[in-house]
């Protein structure tokens, strides 16, 4: 068992993030994992992120407040999530995060530790 308080969870920064702050709270530099990440991320009013995409997919699950997700693509969309409401992003597909509230926003933040090795097709294998 690998256990990390609140208060002993690493901070942690990335490029295109406004007011927010950020802690790992299992994998990386929190502890060992073999398959996923789990962090927490508190967005102050007007916060949030920039129009940017990964190469992993990534699942928001809020805890407290709003959040405002937005994507681009062949299917743009923005959703309003509030406490307990979750959704996916997929790899590659361009997210912005906004918290459009009043108060904090909590989220936890779950992704894969590196990008998913593509799967031979059936042809190749």
């Amino acid at each position: 068992m690998h256990v990390v308080r609140i208060e002993e969870a690493p901070r942690y920064g990335a490029p295109g993030h406004a007011l927010m702050a950020m802690r790992r709270l299992q994998g990386r530099e929190a502890g060992p994992a073999d398959q996923l990440w789990i962090g927490l991320s508190v967005i102050e009013p007007g916060g949030g992120t920039s129009l940017a995409a990964s190469a992993v997919e990534k699942f928001y699950v809020v805890l407290e407040g709003e959040l405002e997700v937005g994507t681009q693509g062949d299917a743009p969309a923005t959703a309003r999530l509030q406490a307990l409401d979750s959704c996916r992003i997929a790899p590659g597909e361009p997210r912005r995060l906004l918290n459009p509230g009043t108060v904090p926003c909590r989220v936890l933040l779950v992704m894969p530790q590196a990008p998913a090795t593509a799967q031979p097709l059936a042809a190749e294998r």
